[in-house]
């Protein structure tokens, strides 16, 4: 047993204690917090509070914990959003992130960070896109869990949300996710599966909508049945910030906390009452406030110190982390990096500049202990390689717009540059917790700017800041488009290390940047109507539903450039036969062809030639960041499991990995495929062939038991179909009446069966399936 092992038995056997000497009032307060932002103590028997703050991408924590903390934080460092993040395809520096943030906590005494945010970006138009990571469930899922191992690495709880299918912020409080068992499942569950599975959060966060019909925190399915009896987690579950409907209904699905606190007294009455008539029980409660206490036991234990950090050493983390997440989406004629030969005269456009966009709206707005912008920058750090001239170009304040003698000033000032870098993008206005966008576009201010320097200076770089997918109506008559995302405090020198070559860019996206609007997946279902969001796009989200519907997309998943090149060669699979039980390993070579040192981010991607249902084009099931210097080779492995060939089986419910032929597939992006392979996988498990009374009659027809079977039970229906003197297990059946459930057998054979008759053949069928 690991010492790890018995502290954690220890703590478990010591909130028992404590939760036995309760009374049943202070179990009752316990199920909510004290205040916003902390948790009920119990004084007579030494039980503590804990503090919550709000992430994911920096800590807001209030001055005190009866303050929402809105505009009064504490300073804090900002490091890029989740969006950027992802962007970087990197476990480590996610790791990273969550190390910083989780040292950051201790040294504000907080006890669990809310983040991160692993929803699927469903649509561009989310408005929460920033703070959450892809549109693709194994990314988002691999980022999460490695933020959470960072946090957490410090004695420090991170909270994994908004579970699940938070993925609309109109009419949030009540929008149904009306989306069918696989959809959920593949897509919208995975993410969290994983970062349970791999990161092991010590609290969860239930989101506001509802999910099948029932609100996130009173849904069992979610809490109970799926988070802790499937995937085993011990994490507390706690509400988002008054989405509680139904306090009782919440702890009988295994909510333990509501939160914020202080606005719970009509809530517990309903508790007391619920546990009064025998409607909730006992020991329901126990449970959820042994679990509470357990948490606030692990969270106030002795724990190893951690070292101090400097206001000034985080925002130099955070420029470094920025210029891993920066994402060149276009290099025309090696226009980037600015490699001056004598002084280059540098117009730097737009507003962005001087005020930049840094982070988003809403509850996870940092209060940052410094803010850099590319003017000041530029000047301060690249003035003896560049002559740099500044005009607005745009105005970020509707109010004061921008007079045309000073937009053509910019215009101007543009033409007599040797480089042009316009910063663009989308207000803080734009992307809002609780608001979704209604289209893609930039504000016309900046797009108008762009199209007229476009004209006027063939050599202008576009730099974009935004948290999510843009449409770009100029992408062709620039030669240079950086997407920057939301960097943080410190993206503007991130910014610049990359313009100038600093830094070789090496982000990736991890969304879909699609032509237009209308090509997008839940175009004509989001944000939805009457209360429903209808997921009818089901598992084709982002880049599945382009390489399905062979349509070509502005940027597509996976793509961003490099200032140097990689080539791709020697793909080896252990084995082109695999049953499962062991992973398929497979290896490739990758080599910096060009003469920069640089990062590749490697994507395997599976095929399923032949399925029962239908299936993407192909899935993201691995990837791998690896640093190659000029020339370098390295060889990277993969491992593919059972699970990465599987689709959900919403009859059946469970994941079903089918024989059959399947496609390795390795790309630097989904539509820059560099290496193919195909092997064969060889299914041992056996598939029940009857599920259920609406099991088609063919099933039990096409194997040669069930059909003896069926005959027995009805052999005189079969026999109108029999050939003279031939066996009834060949009777030349119609296909319209094998396309028939189990359960119309009494009408077709006109009474031969009767429906208890049916249920009787489909437990024998059941019987016989071990040996079929």
């Amino acid at each position: 047993m690991t010492r790890n092992t018995i502290e954690r038995d220890n703590l478990r056997k010591k909130a028992e204690e404590l939760c036995s000497q309760l009374t049943l009032e202070e179990k009752i307060s316990m199920t909510a917090g004290k205040d916003p932002w902390s948790t009920v103590p119990v004084d007579r028997l030494g039980i503590p509070w804990i503090w919550l703050a709000d992430g994911p991408h920096g800590l807001r924590r209030a001055p005190v914990t009866t303050e929402m903390g809105y505009g009064d934080q504490l300073p804090a460092t900002c490091f890029p959003t989740a969006s950027a993040l992802a962007a970087s395809w990197d476990r480590d520096l996610l790791e990273e992130v969550g190390r910083a943030l989780g040292r950051e906590c201790r040294q504000q005494n907080v006890d669990v960070l809310l983040g991160p945010g692993v929803n699927i970006k469903r649509s561009p138009l989310a408005g929460r896109n920033f703070e959450y990571f892809s549109e693709d469930p194994m990314l988002s899922g691999e980022m999460g869990a490695a933020y959470i191992k960072g946090v957490q690495s410090n004695g420090v709880g991170a909270c994994l949300k908004h579970f699940a299918a938070n993925n609309i912020e109109t009419r949030r409080m009540h929008i149904n996710a009306a989306v069918d068992d696989r959809t959920l499942r593949e897509i919208y569950l995975t993410p969290f599966e994983i970062a349970v599975k791999k990161g092991n959060p010590w609290t969860v966060m239930a989101c506001y909508n509802r999910v099948q019909g029932t609100y996130g925190t009173e849904n069992r399915k979610l809490l109970t049945e799926i988070l802790k009896e499937e995937w085993h987690s011990e994490a507390l579950v706690m509400s988002d910030w008054d989405a509680v409907v139904d306090r009782v209904k919440a702890l009988k699905a295994g909510l333990h906390l509501q939160m914020p606190g202080g606005k719970a007294p009509f809530s517990l009455k309903k508790i007391r009452e619920a546990l009064e008539s025998g409607d909730l029980k006992e020991p329901v409660l126990d449970k959820l406030i042994r679990e509470l206490i357990y948490l606030i036991l692990k969270i106030r234990q002795d724990k190893e110190p951690v070292r101090e950090y400097s206001p000034d050493e985080h925002h130099a983390l955070a420029r470094r982390i920025g210029s891993r997440c920066i994402t060149l989406l276009k290099n025309e004629n090696g226009i980037l990096p600015l490699s001056p030969d004598g002084k280059l005269k540098v117009a730097l456009l737009g507003e962005f500049a001087e005020d930049p966009r840094y982070q988003g709206n809403g509850s996870s707005e940092v209060r940052p202990t410094k803010i850099d912008t590319v003017r000041d920058i530029l000047e301060r750090e690249y003035s003896g390689l560049i002559e740099l001239t500044y005009a607005r170009g745009y105005s970020l304040d509707d109010e004061n717009p921008l007079s045309e003698a000073e937009f053509l000033r910019a215009v101007e000032t543009a033409r007599a540059s040797d480089r042009t870098v316009i910063m663009a993008g989308l207000p803080l206005s734009y992307e809002s917790e609780g608001i979704d966008r209604t289209h893609i576009d930039l504000p016309p201010s900046h797009n108008r700017l762009i199209e007229a320097v476009a004209d006027a200076q063939p050599h202008t770089i576009v730099v974009l800041s935004n948290g999510s997918a843009v449409a770009m109506p100029w992408v062709d008559r620039v030669p240079a488009v950086l997407e920057s995302w939301v960097l943080g405090q410190a993206g503007a020198g991130a910014i610049a290390d990359v313009l100038f070559g600093k830094v070789n860019p090496s982000g990736k996206l991890a969304e879909t940047f699609p032509a237009r609007l209308e090509d997008t997946p839940a175009y004509l279902n989001f944000p939805g109507e009457e209360g429903e969001s209808l997921y009818g796009e089901r598992i084709f989200v982002g880049y599945r539903w382009y390489d399905k519907r062979a349509r070509t997309p502005l940027f597509p998943f996976g793509h961003g450039l490099s200032y140097t090149e990689f080539s791709y060669s020697g793909l080896r699979l252990s084995s082109e036969k695999t049953t499962g039980e062991k992973p398929l390993e497979i290896t490739l070579d990758v080599t910096n062809t060009g003469s920069m040192e640089g990062e590749e981010v490697v994507q395997i991607y599976i095929h399923d030639r032949v399925s029962t249902l239908i299936r993407p084009e192909m899935e993201l099931k691995g990837f791998a960041k690896i640093a190659l210097a000029p020339g370098e080779k390295r060889t990277v492995s993969f491992e593919i499991s059972k699970r990465d060939l599987s689709f959900y089986d919403s009859l059946k419910q469970k994941w079903i990995a089918e024989s059959g032929d399947f496609e390795i597939r390795i790309g630097s992006s989904s539509r820059d495929i560099r290496l193919k392979a195909g092997f064969a996988y060889e299914s041992l498990e056996k598939q029940p062939i009857v599920q259920d009374e609406f099991t088609f009659i063919s099933a039990l027809w096409n194997n040669e038991a069930t059909r003896a079977e069926l005959c027995r039970a009805v052999p005189r229906w079969i026999s109108l179909f029999t050939p003279e003197g031939a066996a009834l297990k060949d009777a030349d059946m119609v296909p319209f009446l094998l396309d028939q459930p189990l359960i119309k057998l009494p009408h077709f054979t006109d009474g031969e069966i009767n429906v208890e008759g049916v249920f009787r053949l489909i437990e024998i069928c059941r019987a016989l399936e071990p040996s079929i």
